[in-house]
């Protein structure tokens, strides 16, 4: 007698897995033996390169091993290179500013630190992209500002030439048109991307579309959300107020005694200044890789860690002299800037001048420190004493430099104070 033919499985049949698509997270679902990955809603954000709503950017795909085209790495560069411009600009204008200040020293000191972790030049260029789009966004405003700029004027000059008259209405009641459209146009412009494209082409029928979507604002509060965490502002300004702090405590010594020394009469003055003037020298070999240290720690007691950075040295000896001689090298140039006293409205461009000679010297002393992280045993002997006797003359000539600048600074003796290779420009005066 054959046997039965089975009976159909009431079991369901196990569900397929899928694998991860190009937008966004998956959340794991697990069921008895079967897993079902779901795709999480796609929420779109500038950090991959997407706009604050809207469709997610196209990637390469992986598989086919398909490359980029020539005019999109062009574009790419371009832009690159015009986030590196903005990202300088921003970082000196928050310089300039009282307790914005410190953004600045904690993104320069972060640059350095970021660097001498992974010992690649290309990581020290931090926030490059993001300050790519503040920057369109400026440079955006500027341009659709314009026509209300000139209507604005026209306006005036009606309202001046026949007060109240019918023309110079008209001219009012156009100008608030103007305005209106230009703040939508920006508004619309920074929900696409905030790239200068998306100024100069308004898009208007996408514009309906979007207003036409579901769920656009949680979309769009969700993208600025992002943007803004993704900025770590509390992280720079914490890094660099914890900077200031250990500089200062470093410098408040030898900075004091040589002010102290423009007080005194010339005899004592001398002494004085001497031995200022060589606590500030021994100051000045240590600082820059202290700071590196702690901004590459992360622990405020490595500012103080002077061992360890001697121990570091005698494994790059040559790498911590170079960029010894870049870092106080170029914070010569910034003391000679302040010869003449330049205008509140200008001062900015200065302090544009600094940190374009600052941000090198953060990136060759990150470069150091990697260098002597990576090796384990010490340098020659011969390497080391060269570094050693070429470190004397270079913290040498720094301290002359800063000696003097009593005598050639608008601000006097309490320029002193203004010390570029270790802090922001004009840190103190500023606060």
């Amino acid at each position: 007698m054959s046997e039965p033919p089975p009976l159909p499985s009431l079991m369901p049949p196990p569900l397929p897995v899928m694998g991860k698509g190009e937008r966004g997270d998956f959340e794991t679902v697990r069921s008895g033996e079967n897993r079902l990955k779901v795709e999480a809603p796609y929420v779109p954000s500038t950090a991959d390169g997407a706009g604050l709503i809207g469709p997610p950017p196209l990637k390469m795909d992986e598989s086919t091993g398909e490359k980029k085209g020539f005019l999109q790495k062009m574009a790419s560069g371009m832009d690159w290179l015009f986030g590196f411009a903005a990202l300088l600009v921003l970082v000196a204008g928050c310089s300039v500013v009282p307790v914005l200040n410190f953004l600045s020293l904690g993104y320069l000191l972060h640059v350095s630190g970021t660097i001498a972790r992974t010992g690649r030049f290309r990581d020290g260029f931090v926030g490059v992209r993001k300050a790519s789009v503040l920057g369109s966004i400026a440079v955006g405003m500027w341009l659709v500002v314009w026509p209300a700029r000139l209507i604005s004027k026209t306006w005036k000059d009606a309202e001046l030439i026949a007060p109240g008259s019918g023309i110079a209405k008209a001219w009012h009641a156009g100008l608030v048109v103007v305005i209106v459209i230009t703040l939508a146009h920006v508004l619309w412009a920074c929900v696409r991307g905030g790239k200068l494209r998306h100024f100069l082409w308004p898009q208007p029928l996408r514009f309906v579309r979007w207003l036409r979507a579901p769920q656009k604002f949680g979309n769009l509060q969700s993208g600025v959300t992002d943007y803004v965490v993704s900025l770590r502002l509390p992280f720079y300004f914490w890094l660099g107020l914890r900077g200031f702090v250990g500089a200062l405590a470093w410098l408040i010594v030898p900075v004091g005694i040589l002010l102290a020394a423009t007080r005194l009469p010339v005899g004592g003055s001398v002494l004085l200044s001497l031995f200022g003037g060589l606590l500030l020298l021994l100051v000045a070999i240590h600082l820059p890789f202290l700071q590196a240290r702690f901004a590459q720690t992360d622990r405020f007691g490595a500012l103080f860690e002077l061992g360890e950075v001697r121990r570091l040295f005698v494994r790059a000896p040559l790498a911590f002299w170079f960029s010894l001689l870049i870092t106080l090298l170029f914070a010569v140039p910034l003391y000679l800037l302040k010869i003449e006293l330049t205008p509140r409205e200008l001062a900015w461009l200065p302090s544009l001048l600094f940190v374009i000679f600052i941000f090198p010297a953060r990136v060759l002393t990150g470069w150091a420190m990697s260098r002597a992280t990576r090796r384990e045993a010490p340098r020659h002997w011969f390497p080391r004493w060269v570094a050693r006797l070429g470190i004397v003359p270079v913290a040498l000539a720094y301290t002359l430099v800063v000696y003097f600048t009593p005598y050639l600074s608008w601000n006097g003796a309490w320029s002193l104070l203004e010390q570029h290779a270790f802090l922001v420009p004009a840190p103190l005066m500023a606060l």
